[in-house]
């Protein structure tokens, strides 16, 4: 280092010495702008400019063309950790690559997202891994892995975990609270997060919009708590988009920006996405914090520190040693195999009774439906360089003299008020355009075409093809395949080549016309309303726009059924293959969550015509999450994610038994709504929610997934050792085909004494086994894989007895079982006398949910908000009163009564509580409380009272 070689630069310190002397030489304000998402340069010192956030869930997204992979639900269906290890390395390489041409292109990825797949009706399902917080943590370690890259020192790119926490809603996502009670926080919400963590390929989290237990995400004790305790390495939080304001402008949680800003930095926030590349109002707001003496210098530091741990890792200040500098690799053939063979690992074969594979040499097989001829994407898609639908999937396949193709759509006129049709005007001089083919960092504010003409009127009109995606969202599409869309001007132009974008402009409604105050003149009138602006089509002199007025009174003139030309191509076949599903920009997506798991009753439509055209009928579900639909008619169902750029290529080489589908649920797929909780219920265990605790029938179960060959397993050892159960066993391919095969280990507590899941993945493995062959299988689980926690404690335990063993195919498909003996910490009852109950340990509850005791910590229980009566019931095992017990005291805040009972007899105690000036103002009430010995307490909440601890004397 020479003399004028400031120590940062010094690459022969360590990273802490480096950032301790630049922290020295920025002053305030430098550091305080480092703060917003958009951190400017600091050109005095040679540093340049630095942005957090860059999209990667599956591809590099939002900056243009690149390798698109299947979604992340369908990267969770290969269970396969190795192969999305090599997938998270393909797209960090992308991601140097594209940066080395364009440096608005991030390295600093907000992936992967690892919610637990907890509901099926969240619209962001087609994000998460799993249900399973095992599987989750072993997928996304995987992807983190690859994303982090192998270097000791220098990272490729640097990940960040996704929402933090309890996030499974987009309903009132920014104002709903998850009540999640500690076993839930611990074993299963925390778990994913911890694990990935743990394994040291992470560089930060995202809070979510939520709040748990009644406090923003984005001030969660849980960051400090928890999160920063799993690792010694600096983590980097950056907040959601817009969420700070939100903390104020729609959560109430603060009255001013300084406070919930000063509060969110204290918290544990590092980097905050607000207000878009402006970064001047969190920067007021920081520095007004920082006036008002609620925030220090060092709270400034701090999160400046871990942003430059990241910067650092990255190989900013060292481009001469960091080795994924020269990062050139793009869309190369590696990249586009990788995405097929993801593809092909990602399809799950659901049913088969002997119609798959289509091996015929002169099978003629028709192709229906409303996504055989389409290569969807999703918000956090890149832009397709390649694509492959499944028709054209099986045209290269099997031959375009072979394959029939109906898509199903309604073929319609639109007939005005005044006798005439709607008309897509002519446009031969006008550009093919991608929406976001050029790239944008906010790629909410794309804007609609307004370079083509709008739709006129005339005595003809156009044939459109309408399609009712369910929930009577409907499409347009003009004969040369673009839809009909609404840009700023409000003009209805044919303009849009797939519908999209963050308020999807393609979508409208029809309405009867009747509901808007008719008259007799229109008894089949309707008008047709668009979704992205709520307001209706109407017919004006300079073209059709949507107003708020002077709605034009429509029919729909339908020229061809869809069923109709799907039965008339299904009759003709051999094989029927009907490919139904979702659009991932409607109907369940991020801001909307669906309202049913049934599939759309156009789609229904067309399955029924196919099938009762030719019993010979597949179905194949290309989605985001998961349908309940009857397979009992249908000789064959598969389910795939949508697939990505090679999805159509993949499905054929299945379809045909090139490849012999692997694939496995990553989440339960349940036969009806009625099976489902509500949506914002977050007790797993309470409302018995997932293949963990769920205790009906499914339709399919957690894990399944069929074969084209088939499996024995035998041979299982299992040995307790000192600190681990080590687990053998094999697996044999007994059919004529080679195979992958995924082997799934379980567990269960036989002789629980709290309520424990029905079964646990402890571990699996993907398999690729020769016909007749056969390969041994070890598993070594730490111990702490049979824990649970211990709310009696408060600590992680590991109960003696009985445990047994389940190895199979799925967690319904046990082949073997084996029981094993492991000591641990006895069961004790709790011991109130000495430590009294928190609130929240409650074992069982109905009717509560937890809320915050203060605004930094704690927590407190309520009735739910909502709750008829206003009424919530608590139960809390095994209390241990001792001799004798005099006086049980409460802390409460809000108002109303607690009535206390043992073992769910009559009322033994009863406390009012006068009402408090707010609900953190808590106070005490005591009475008189007569118990001995070990009993069961149950704890009656009435009315609006808050409760946080309960104490015994003798």
């Amino acid at each position: 280092m020479t003399a004028q070689t400031p120590p940062f630069r010094d690459s022969q310190l360590p990273f802490a010495k480096r950032i301790d002397d630049l922290l020295s030489r920025l002053t305030l304000e430098e550091r305080v702008a480092m703060l917003h998402q958009f951190g400017p340069a600091v050109e005095r010192l040679g540093i340049a400019a630095f942005r957090t956030g860059q999209e990667a869930l599956h591809g590099v997204a939002w900056m243009g063309p690149a390798t698109v992979f299947p979604q992340a639900v369908g990267l969770g269906a290969t269970w396969n950790d190795e192969l999305v290890r090599r997938v998270g390395e393909a797209v960090s390489t992308e991601a140097r690559a594209m940066r080395s041409r364009d440096d608005r292109v991030g390295l600093n990825v907000w992936a992967p997202t690892v919610n637990l797949l907890r509901h099926p009706l969240w619209g962001r399902n087609e994000e998460g891994y799993s249900e399973d917080p095992k599987l989750t943590s072993a997928i996304a370690t995987a992807y983190t892995r690859g994303l982090r890259g192998d270097h000791p020192a220098y990272w490729r790119t640097a990940p960040v975990l996704k929402h933090w926490l309890a996030h499974n809603n987009e309903t009132d996502r920014a104002t709903a609270s998850s009540s999640v009670r500690p076993r839930v926080l611990h074993e299963y919400d925390l778990r994913a997060f911890r694990e990935t963590v743990e394994a040291g390929t992470v560089a930060g989290v995202m809070p979510a919009y939520n709040l748990v237990n009644g406090r923003p995400n984005h001030v969660s004790p849980y960051l400090r708590e928890q999160l920063r305790t799993w690792t010694d390495q600096d983590l980097l939080v950056c907040s959601d988009a817009g969420a700070p304001s939100n903390l104020v402008d729609s959560e109430h949680y603060f009255d001013t920006h300084e406070e919930a800003t000063a509060a969110s930095l204290i918290a544990g926030v590092d980097s905050f996405t607000d207000h878009g590349t402006d970064s001047s109002q969190i920067v007021e707001r920081l520095q007004g914090a920082l006036d008002q003496g609620l925030l220090t210098e060092s709270d400034i530091d701090a999160a400046v520190r871990r942003q430059l741990a990241i910067r650092f890792r990255l190989g900013e200040f060292d481009p001469r040693l960091d080795p994924y500098a020269g990062a050139l690799d793009f869309d190369t053939p590696a990249h586009r195999a990788l995405a097929r063979e993801t593809a092909e690992q990602a399809i799950v074969l659901l049913k088969n009774d002997g119609l798959l594979p289509l091996t015929g040499q002169d099978t003629r097989i028709a192709v229906v439906g409303l996504l055989a001829d389409e290569c969807k994407l999703d918000w956090y898609s890149g832009t397709l360089i390649h694509r492959s639908t499944p028709l054209e999937g099986l045209y290269e396949r099997f031959g375009a003299d072979r394959v029939d193709f109906a898509e199903g759509v309604d073929r319609v006129r639109i007939k005005t008020s005044a006798g005439t049709y709607l008309s897509v005007p002519r446009a031969d001089d006008a550009t093919d355009e991608v929406r976001g083919a050029e790239g944008a960092l906010d790629p909410a504010l794309l804007a609609g075409r307004t370079d083509l003409p709008p739709l006129t009127t005339d005595t003809t009109g156009t044939e459109l093809a309408l399609i009712d995606w369910g929930g009577g969202v409907l499409t347009l599409r003009a004969p040369d395949g673009r839809y009909l869309s609404v840009a700023d001007d409000g003009f209805v132009r044919a303009s849009a080549d797939q519908p999209g974008g963050w308020v999807v402009q393609e979508t409208f409604r029809l309405e009867p016309h009747e509901s808007h105050g008719s008259d007799e003149s229109h008894e089949n009138g309707h008008l047709l309303k668009h979704v992205g602006t709520g307001r209706y089509v109407s017919v004006t002199a300079n073209g059709v726009k949507v107003a708020a007025q002077n709605p034009e009174i429509i029919e729909l003139e339908i020229t061809e059924h869809g069923e109709d030309t799907v039965a008339r191509t299904a009759a003709a076949a051999d094989v029927v293959l009907v490919v139904a599903g979702n659009d991932p920009h409607i109907n369940g997506r991020e801001t909307e969550d669906r309202t049913t798991l049934a599939l759309p009753a156009h789609q229904q439509r067309l399955l029924e015509a196919a099938r009762a055209a030719n019993p010979r009928t597949a179905l194949v579900i290309t989605s985001s999450y998961p349908y309940a639909t009857d397979p009992a008619d249908l000789p064959a169902v598969l389910w795939t994610a949508h697939g990505g750029q090679a999805a159509g290529t993949a499905l054929a080489r299945v379809l045909a038994g090139d490849v012999s589908p692997a694939g496995r649920l990553p989440q339960t797929w349940y036969a009806s709504d009625a099976d489902l909780p509500d949506l914002l219920d977050y007790d797993v265990i309470g409302s018995r929610q997932t293949y963990l605790y769920f205790e009906g029938t499914p339709l399919f179960p957690f894990g399944h997934g069929l074969s084209y060959a088939s499996f024995e397993y035998g041979n299982l050892v299992a040995h307790v050792g000192e600190n681990s159960v080590h687990v053998a066993f094999t697996v044999t391919n007994t059919g004529s085909t080679p195979a992958d095969e995924v082997a799934q280990l379980y567990s269960r507590a036989v002789t629980p004494s709290v309520s424990r899941p029905r079964r646990e993945l402890l571990a699996h493995r993907r398999i690729h086994v020769l016909p007749g062959a056969s390969t041994e299988l070890t598993f070594e689980l730490p111990l702490s894989a049979f824990e649970f926690w211990d709310v009696v404690h408060g600590i992680r335990r590991l109960e003696p007895g009985p445990y047994e063993l389940l190895v199979g195919a799925s967690s319904e498909d046990i082949r073997l079982r084996a029981t094993i003996e492991l000591d641990g910490t006895p069961t004790t009852p709790r011991p109130v006398l000495e430590h009294g109950l928190n609130a929240a340990d409650f074992d069982e509850q109905r009717g509560a949910e937890i809320v915050d005791r203060t605004k930094l910590s704690g927590d407190a229980v309520t009735p739910a908000h909502g709750n008829h009566g206003n009424t919530a019931e608590l139960v809390y095992r095994g209390c241990d009163f001792g001799p004798a017990t005099g006086t049980v005291t409460v802390e409460v805040s809000g108002e109303g009564s607690l009535e206390l009972a043992l073992d769910g007899g009559p009322v033994i105690a009863r406390l009012d509580v006068p009402a408090t000036p707010g609900p953190y103002d808590h106070t005490t009430v005591v009475t008189e409380f007569g118990a001995t010995e070990i009993h069961d307490l149950h704890i009656g909440l009435r009315g609006p009272v808050r409760l946080t601890h309960v104490g015994f004397s003798g």
